[in-house]
Formats: C-alpha cells, sequence, structure tokens
C-alpha cells in the first residue's frame, strides 16, 4: 500500500499544526492537507482536527511512500523527467486504498519532492512530465496554465475522417445520468482543438488522426471527435449507452462486454508529442510507445 502509518514522538499540550510545522518541519501547505484529510492521528487512532491539542506521547501520520512495478522514465533531465505512462494507470492515487498509480514511480524513483506537472486521463497513455523538485514544479506547472506547451494526440477514430477538421466550441458538464460526460454546447469553456487525419483503414472503417487541443477542457478530445460523428474507438463513456457508462464507472464492466459496446478493451488516445522551452532550451519529445499504431495496422 502507498500510504504508510508512521510513528513520531508527540508534545504533550501543542497544537497539532503547530507540531507539524515547527517541530516536524513539515511544509505549511502539506502539514494542512495532512490535517483537513484526516491523516495525523492520536495513539488511540481517532484523527486530529485543526486547533486540536496532543493529548498522548505519541502522534501517526499516514503518509504517501512510492513503489515500483518496474515502470521506468523514458527520459530524465536535471529538474524534470518524462514518463511513457501505460494505458488504466492512474496518476494520482484518489483514495487512501488506491493500490498503485504513476505517483508511486515518481516518488520511488525521485523522492518525496517529485511531483506531477500536469495530469491525463487513467484510460489515455502517453508522456507525463515530472517535477524533481519544488522550483520546476511550480515553473512548470505555471506554463501549463499559461499554454506555454505544444501536445499532440493520437487517436483511432471509427469512420473515414478525410480532411483537417477544426472544432471550435464550448464545452459543459451534460447534467444528465453520467455526471462526469461533457458536451458541446453554445456556453460553458471555450475550447479549440485541431484534428489531422493520418491513415485510412478500409477494412476496419477506421482513421488514424492527430488532436493537436489548444485548450485544456475536460475530455476535450473525446468530446469533440464524438461531437464530428467520429468517436474514439474504445471510448467507454461517449457514444455509449448510459447503461454501459454506468457500469464501467462503477467498475462493473467486463472486458468481454467492453470489447462488444465500444470495440476495444481500453480508449485509443495517447499523448504522444510535447513541446516547450524550459530555462532557455527548447524540448521536443515523443513517446516511443507504438501500441496505437500496432492496433492501427494490425
Amino acid at each position: 500500500m502507498p500510504f504508510i502509518l508512521k510513528k513520531y514522538k508527540a508534545i504533550i499540550g501543542k497544537k497539532i499544526q503547530h507540531f507539524l510545522l515547527q517541530d516536524l518541519k513539515i511544509e505549511p501547505k502539506l502539514a494542512q492537507k495532512y490535517i483537513s484529510r484526516a491523516r495525523v492521528f492520536d495513539q488511540n487512532q481517532k484523527p486530529f482536527i485543526l486547533n486540536e491539542k496532543i493529548n498522548t506521547n505519541s502522534i501517526y501520520i499516514a503518509e504517501f511512500e512510492g513503489h515500483t512495478r518496474g515502470l521506468n522514465p523514458l527520459l530524465e533531465f536535471k529538474d524534470f523527467a518524462l514518463f511513457d505512462k501505460p494505458t488504466k494507470l492512474m496518476v494520482h492515487p484518489i483514495s487512501k486504498n488506491t493500490r498503485y498509480s504513476l505517483l508511486d514511480e515518481i516518488r520511488y524513483h525521485f523522492g518525496n519532492n517529485a511531483n506531477l506537472a500536469h495530469r491525463i486521463d487513467a484510460e489515455t497513455s502517453g508522456l507525463v512530465i515530472v517535477c524533481k523538485n519544488k522550483q520546476s514544479e511550480k515553473r512548470l506547472k505555471d506554463m501549463f496554465i499559461e499554454k506555454e506547451y505544444k501536445k499532440s494526440y493520437l487517436a483511432i477514430v471509427q469512420g473515414e475522417l478525410k480532411k483537417d477538421t477544426t472544432i471550435e466550441n464550448y464545452l459543459e458538464k451534460e447534467g444528465k445520468n453520467i455526471g462526469v460526460r461533457m458536451k458541446t454546447s453554445q456556453k460553458g469553456k471555450k475550447s479549440l482543438t485541431i484534428v489531422k487525419p493520418l491513415n485510412y483503414n478500409c477494412k476496419k472503417n477506421i482513421t488514424l488522426v492527430e488532436a493537436i487541443p489548444h485548450t485544456g477542457r475536460q475530455h476535450q478530445i473525446r468530446v469533440h471527435l464524438y461531437s464530428i460523428g467520429h468517436r474514439i474507438i474504445g471510448d467507454p463513456i461517449y457514444g455509449i449507452d448510459d447503461e454501459i457508462a454506468e457500469a464501467y464507472l462503477n467498475k462493473e464492466l467486463d472486458d468481454e462486454k467492453r470489447y462488444e459496446k465500444t470495440g476495444s478493451y481500453r480508449l485509443w488516445l495517447h499523448a504522444n508529442y510535447l513541446e516547450f522551452n524550459y530555462n532557455n532550451t527548447t524540448y521536443k519529445l515523443f513517446s516511443k510507445n507504438d501500441e496505437i499504431l500496432k492496433e492501427f495496422y494490425m
């Protein structure tokens, strides 16, 4: 398990947040996170609340401790590294019960100060940038906020897409049965994706496309491709009956049923290329994972 319960000798009568900050030298943001998420306990395993005074000789903190399953960085530089994430791997744990995520590998390889610069969906494979220290984390995250990266994805979609297509519209929550599902709309958040067909497989009636997002909305590429009639193969949320989508989200959809209803056991969307300038150096980084090409041409 990635969360390990660690024991610390405490000071009776001291407020818990002061003890974390002053005596354990934990950074303010992390100390607040530990307390607000009930990850600091007394000897009776009762979680502390803010401003509560310590009344036992020891306290326990549930700390994230990364472990490896053999996934190594694709590339490593002084301040950051690059992982080629496989499909169906979450980048970050969603609860204490998450047994393994990309963050496990990040902390295992680079220590507790390392973190993600950005996120991609669990089912999307491909490139993820990892910050190796707090200084690079701030800069690299700010660059994503300021849209200083060029990103490109590969996707396998239904049908034949014959020409380059620019999809520009607004996205908002669908607001129906499937809570995570987005839709194109006349309101919401503005979004823009350029889609370029690369090859057409007439036997399977599928097209390999390059998708270049100029904004970073939730499920943007998936919604945009579905909105022009080219759903991504294997997508268990868009272009699928609510019953199937709900079963997928509840982890009740087996691979056989999913293949039957969506066309594949996984979402065929792959983060293939990143370009950015960091400390006066331009980086142009490509994925080495060719699973999507094998799937298209086989």
